[in-house]
C-alpha cells in the first residue's frame, strides 16, 4: 500500500470529511499533504490531521496545508467539481509540441479531462497528466 492510500484510509476513519487532494514527497523524508474540508482549512484542522497521522511521522516529516487558490486537481471528481473554471494541466510527455495546457475545463469523464486551451480543445487521459491545478482568472 502506498503512503497516500494509507493516509487517505486513516483520515477516512478518523475525520471522514477531510479530503486528501495531494500527497507529494519533498526531499527524501518529508511529505507535503494538501487537504480540503467542506468548511475550509484552518490551522486547527491542519493540527488535527497531523495528530491523526502520528504513526506516519515515525518515517516522514509532514507538512499539512490548504489548497489555496491554485487548488490541485488529482481525481476525476475534482475536475468535474470545477467544470467551467480555468485550470493548468501539465502532461508527462509533449502533445502536439506542448506539455502545458491552460484553459477552461469543459468535461471530465472517468478516463480523461477536456480543456479549452489557447491551442484548441484538447482531451487528455488522466494517465498522461503529470500535474494539474486551478488558476486564477487572468493568470497563465
Amino acid at each position: 500500500m502506498n503512503v497516500q492510500t494509507k493516509i487517505e484510509e486513516q483520515l477516512a476513519a478518523a475525520d471522514p470529511e477531510v479530503e486528501v487532494l495531494a500527497c507529494e514527497e519533498v526531499g527524501r523524508d518529508t511529505l507535503r499533504l494538501t487537504i480540503d474540508h467542506p468548511t475550509g482549512v484552518d490551522l486547527e484542522l491542519c493540527e488535527r490531521v497531523t495528530n491523526h497521522l502520528r504513526d506516519i511521522l515515525v518515517d516522514y516529516g509532514l507538512e499539512v496545508s490548504s489548497p489555496g487558490p491554485r487548488r490541485p486537481l488529482t481525481k476525476p471528481e475534482h475536475y468535474r467539481r470545477f467544470l467551467g473554471r480555468r485550470a493548468r494541466v501539465r502532461t508527462r510527455e509533449a502533445r502536439d509540441g506542448h506539455k502545458s495546457f491552460t484553459g477552461e475545463l469543459l468535461g471530465a469523464t472517468e478516463q480523461e479531462v477536456t480543456v479549452a486551451a489557447d491551442t484548441g480543445v484538447v482531451s487528455i487521459p488522466y494517465s498522461d497528466i503529470n500535474r494539474s491545478n486551478l488558476v486564477e482568472e487572468g493568470s497563465q
